[in-house]
């Protein structure tokens, strides 16, 4: 069985959930790797070491951003080519529109957000989460080919095999470029919250400091804020400590203690780390649909009622103030930092 993986990428730096669908390929006989943008050929190193058998490039200046028109028609001018049985691609904000495009160019349709994939014949049987992943359902895939995207960190990253190499072949471009990118905002390169293996997150607790003293001058807006600050110092002390990303609560950003881009939940980002530290997050649904999947959560919260204790493995009722300084004294020293 022939599969078509496509590396996402920004600017040459590879979603590494792209190498997660280069595992599931691998199931299922040939892995053929396909990157598109200037310099992509500096790819296929990596692509190689983690598992594809062959690479196709279009490595193009015109590439150099991301164009959907022209991403979409060159790829779905290979895979009619090729002739694949599967193209996979890891969820992220652009593959779901290339994924989309590519399937009413090859008369096909999308399954999205998978978290499982097996062969079953000809076709293919997925699973994903459905009603703010309380349930699971399972959906078949049938005729050719099927377009599937994979969630990140649902699936096992394969082990890099250094110096490992294979066949590169050249694609030319194909469709009409009928956008332009003038430019990007910050936002671009905000965290990666949903490649985190830790996540350490705050909410609106994190302002809760009633042993600060504001700085004189301050309203009661400000002195808050300048609170929230303090709090999050802790959290991100923590996270770095730990080598992992920094959360929050949809609460916390509404507040305006830390940008959006580090919003989890709902309606920011769904996660699946190892380890997920909430430090004064009540947990509302929004936010606990979007942790459901992290393999450990740990909560910390002076209210011993709140709804995050119901889905933490590990439950800390008390002063966040007291006991994050703790921990990250603790790990400090359990890992020599």
């Amino acid at each position: 069985m022939k599969t078509l993986v496509y590396i996402d990428h920004f600017k040459g730096a590879v979603q590494p959930s792209s190498w997660e669908a280069l595992g599931v390929a691998k199931k299922f006989g040939a892995a053929i790797a396909v990157a598109f943008g200037e310099n992509a050929s500096e790819i296929a190193k990596s692509a190689f070491e983690h598992g594809a058998d062959e690479i196709y490039i279009a490595d193009d200046a015109a590439l150099k951003d991301y164009l959907p028109e022209q991403y979409a028609s060159t790829l779905s001018a290979l895979a009619t080519t090729l002739n694949p049985s599967l193209i996979l691609f890891p969820t992220t904000a652009r593959t779901r529109e290339l994924a989309a495009m590519c399937a009413v160019d090859l008369n096909s349709n999308v399954m999205t957000d998978l978290t499982g994939l097996e062969a079953n014949g000809d076709s293919f049987t997925a699973t994903r989460p459905i009603y703010e992943s309380k349930l699971f359902e399972e959906i078949n895939g049938t005729g050719k080919p099927v377009i599937a995207t994979l969630r990140g960190r649902a699936f096992p990253k394969p082990n890099a095999e250094a110096g490992k190499t294979g066949t590169m072949h050249k694609v030319a471009l194909a469709g009409e470029v009928k956008s332009t990118v003038e430019g990007y905002s910050a936002s671009e390169s905000a965290v990666n919250l949903a490649d985190a293996g830790v996540i350490v997150s705050g909410g609106r607790g994190v302002s809760n400091n009633p042993a600060l003293t504001p700085p004189a001058g301050l309203d009661e807006k400000g002195a808050e804020l300048w609170r929230a600050q303090q709090g999050f110092a802790l959290v991100t002390e923590l996270a770095k400590v730990l080598g992992g990303a920094i959360g929050a609560s949809r609460a916390a950003v509404d507040s305006g203690y830390i940008p959006y881009s580090h919003q989890v939940g709902q309606t920011g980002k769904v996660v699946a780390p190892d380890l997920y530290i909430a430090n004064g997050i009540s947990g509302a649904i929004q936010h606990l649909v979007g942790v459901r999947n992290a393999k450990i959560i740990v909560a910390i919260n002076k209210d011993a009622d709140a709804p995050i204790f119901k889905v933490a493995r590990y439950g800390v009722v008390g002063d966040l103030f007291q006991i994050l300084p703790a921990l990250t004294a603790a790990f400090k020293k359990k890992l020599g930092k």
